[in-house]
């Protein structure tokens, strides 16, 4: 991680050092999903549910820092007290390309919800990897395991 890439709350751990590739598979372009809601429209519950979730799509999937290419967040229309990059960008993910857009407004949709579509560089095959729906937003996803 770079000097000086942490903004933010000092009290935010780091995401996980990178890991190395494994020999067996050429590595490819792969992305993975993901999703979280608050409990409330607050910075501090953006960047911690944020952060939480980014972690455990990492973790799940043996993605280190290096591998990662970009993510893409986005919110539902009631998320608005914190970009939810910034909680990516507070975590040590500032070299990473983050970009935050509005999930579609759609009537009985999930609220205070924040989607992730992550990419990133790797030798698992697609049918391995584990997307990640946390809390309220499990429901979106019933066909995954836990």
């Amino acid at each position: 991680m770079r000097q000086g890439a942490l903004r933010g709350p000092s009290n935010l751990a780091p995401v996980s050092e990178p890991r190395a590739s494994k020999p067996d598979r050429q590595a490819r372009l792969l992305a993975l999903r993901g999703a979280i809601t608050l409990d409330e429209n607050t910075r501090a519950e953006v960047m911690e549910k944020t952060q939480r979730l980014v972690k455990e799509m990492l973790a799940r999937n043996d993605i280190g820092h290096d591998d990662l290419v970009s993510i893409v967040f986005t919110a539902t229309d009631d998320v608005t007290a914190e970009f939810p990059a910034a909680a990516a960008r507070a975590a040590g993910l500032g070299d990473i390309p983050l970009l935050c857009a509005r999930e579609l407004s759609i009537d009985g949709g999930t609220p205070l919800c924040i989607r992730v579509l992550m990419h990133f560089s790797t030798n698992h095959r697609r049918q391995d990897l584990r997307h990640v729906y946390l809390d309220g937003a499990r429901n979106l996803r019933d066909d995954l395991p836990e």
